[in-house]
């Protein structure tokens, strides 16, 4: 059973794909631009994961049996909504030139996402239960790179400062992730996942601290609910949206 018949997760998981289809796209936007070799390969594998999990997640809300309608429905999510459909985080949608910020922001949203499959390894949506054991294969190599490459920075005292640096930018972004949505209290109610995304935000921050040390982690933007795109939100969409509108109606 999927899931468009539960409104009170749709919501949930809305928040759950948007923000894997864009950290996917602001990964891909890194490939042949990144400090390293090993990173334009990294973050190249990891994008495609992050958008293959994001459309798993869309699948959950089409109503379609053909192929081509499921196909056709899960890009009119991933792209055809208005901006104030969408319930991406800002953490996914800032736009950032500088590696160190997107290297740390990769670092704590695959943080943060551990926790976010986790909720709903359990669920009692068996879709959603088995997407979850599904992409933890693929979840663990993220995190074994970003946890590998994070060894290596903090080693240099160099890699240490613009690592902190970094993280306490993108902090009050990040705890953004756990801010709740509209019908999440219902969602575990019901046991589409085991509790609110912000009762785990604790583990999150212990789990940053516990690599780079007590920082400075701010106030998170409201967001209402992730209803308030963010500055960055329409020329990110801009860009993921150029291939698609050359032929809106072609299947790509």
């Amino acid at each position: 059973m999927s899931l468009s018949d539960r409104s009170h997760a749709i919501e949930l998981i809305l928040a759950f794909a948007d923000d894997k289809h864009l950290m996917g796209q602001q990964h891909a936007e890194w490939i042949g631009v990144t400090p390293f070799l090993e990173e334009d390969l990294a973050f190249c594998s990891i994008g495609q994961d992050e958008l293959g999990h994001a459309a798993l997640l869309y699948e959950l809300l089409v109503d379609e049996d053909d192929e081509a309608a499921i196909d056709g429905a899960i890009d009119a999510l991933a792209f055809g909504r208005s901006a104030d459909e969408y319930r991406s985080c800002h953490f996914v949608e800032l736009s950032t030139d500088d590696w160190a910020e997107a290297f740390v922001r990769h670092w704590m949203f695959d943080l943060a996402d551990r926790l976010r499959w986790e909720a709903v390894a359990s669920s009692t949506n068996e879709a959603l239960r088995d997407i979850a054991a599904r992409v933890e294969r693929e979840e663990l190599f993220h995190r074994m790179h970003a946890d590998g490459m994070l060894d290596v920075l903090l080693e240099s005292d160099e890699g240490r400062c613009r690592l902190r640096a970094a993280t306490e930018k993108m902090a009050p972004l990040a705890l953004a992730m756990f801010e709740p949505v509209e019908g999440e209290t219902q969602a575990v109610a019901d046991g589409v996942i085991d509790r609110p995304f912000a009762e785990r935000r604790d583990e999150f921050v212990a789990a940053v601290e516990a690599r780079v040390g007590p920082i400075d982690w701010g106030e998170p933007p409201s967001q209402d609910g992730r209803r308030v795109r963010s500055a960055d939100w329409a020329p990110l969409m801009a860009r993921m949206r150029e291939v698609f509108e050359l032929d809106l109606e072609a299947r790509w």
